[in-house]
């Protein structure tokens, strides 16, 4: 390669989300990665993914499978079986369908966002009948609704119901436990399989109590490590479910995984390395406490971003305007906001912002602080956004990361035990 007049080898130049051609940066310091997934992964946990690999079929390897078994279900707070993939969220999603459905069973899917058309879409190319309830992708999957849906249900054609707890795309979660109830009062047999991918590790989920048939989960948002491993948490009806279920199945066969919750070993090979990470981050949320885990990204949420907001757009009219989630319920994982100055924030001060999804693809940005995450890395990246808005020419007032900062530290507050 030649080299300019000061002896550096050329960069080659890039091209932004807007088509321009844009002189490349010499980047310096740590990439600011705030998307809502995959997440930072803790320094500790890299540590630990780098271990040399082991006889997955020793005795070490079972020792370790059956520490982090018992460690999620303390996440996903149950007493119920727990399964481990190889494999991404997508993989748990067609596990949880093939091992309690038969060929042409109905179901019944809560349209919350991107994320849940996604899992419909595979529903039904796996030969599943979808029936969808339709939404605005700003509220939750409603409890009226359901009882309405499954009361009108006579014959009990509907098998299973599919929520997403959390939905990464739009900011929305919905209220399990509220759903659960609904589906109680209507004597109901169908299944309750629950998306918790973005919200296992960072909030409120409670599987035996609100009493969830199969919750599906993965490894790259609050349980902070990379992309690779998933899970169902899966309930004794569903299991009573798996017996009469006529799906084919091998890879995803219930059956074989959950061999490994006695033995630690798997009926293939397992994700070795990424297991031993998965360790090491379920060691930090103990040190945390899970509790704890849960109020920082709540605090985060309600008491930080929405006043950044109110200060840096126009308007507190303007700010709910551009909150795509105008009500109680933000997800306590990410703010999605509409505006477009995501290109220039990347290009001028390395940090990722969540793109939008769907049909809201170029229309917002989504604000991620899940998993590994401090006041100090959120003010950095609001600091980031309001630069960006400066460049793009975005209107705004000036002032909305001083009103967050002077939230996040009033005068004279203990900084030693935040709220």
């Amino acid at each position: 390669m030649q080299k300019d007049k000061i002896g550096c080898e050329p960069q080659a130049c890039r091209v932004c989300a807007r088509g321009n051609i844009v002189t490349p940066m010499n980047r310096t310091g740590r990439h600011f990665l705030q998307i809502p997934g995959p997440t930072n992964i803790p320094d500790r946990v890299l540590r630990a993914i780098g271990q040399p690999i082991i006889d997955h079929r020793g005795a070490e390897f079972a020792k370790l499978a059956k520490e982090v078994l018992e460690g999620l279900s303390s996440i996903f707070q149950t007493n119920s079986s727990v399964v481990m993939y190889p494999s991404s969220g997508t993989g748990a999603w067609e596990a949880a369908l093939v091992n309690t459905l038969s060929p042409g069973d109905r179901v019944l899917l809560f349209e919350t966002g991107y994320f849940s058309l996604l899992w419909g879409q595979l529903a039904q190319k796996m030969g599943f009948q979808v029936e969808s309830v339709p939404g605005n992708w700003r509220a939750g999957a409603s409890a009226g609704e359901l009882e309405s849906r499954l009361s009108a249900d006579k014959s009990q054609v509907l098998k299973a119901v599919l929520v997403v707890h959390n939905e990464t795309s739009t900011g929305v979660t919905s209220e399990i436990a509220e759903l659960r109830r609904a589906m109680n009062r209507c004597g109901h047999r169908a299944l309750l399989m629950v998306d918790a991918i973005s919200s296992l590790g960072s909030m409120e989920y409670r599987h035996d109590e609100w009493e969830v048939d199969v919750t599906i989960a993965a490894s790259q948002k609050g349980l902070m490590i990379p992309p690779g491993l998933s899970f169902n948490a899966i309930s004794q009806k569903a299991l009573l479910a798996n017996k009469m279920a006529k799906m084919p199945r091998c890879y995803w066969d219930w059956q074989g995984m959950l061999k490994s919750c006695e033995t630690g070993f798997y009926p293939y090979t397992p994700a070795t390395n990424l297991i031993y990470g998965l360790r090491e981050a379920l060691q930090m949320i103990r040190e945390e406490g899970l509790e704890n885990v849960f109020r920082r990204h709540e605090r985060h949420t309600k008491r930080f971003v929405p006043r950044f907001g109110s200060g840096v757009w126009k308007s507190s009219a303007a700010c709910l305007k551009n909150i795509q989630v105008p009500s109680r319920r933000y997800s306590p994982q990410r703010v999605t906001t509409r505006t477009d100055c995501v290109p220039p924030i990347l290009e001028h001060f390395d940090l990722s912002l969540g793109s939008g999804l769907g049909k809201l693809a170029n229309k917002v940005f989504r604000i991620g602080h899940l998993g590994h995450f401090n006041d100090l890395m959120l003010t950095g990246t609001l600091t980031g956004i309001e630069m960006g808005m400066r460049l793009a020419s975005v209107p705004h007032k000036e002032g909305g990361v001083m009103a967050a900062l002077y939230r996040l530290a009033p005068a004279g507050k203990n900084l030693a035990a935040p709220s």
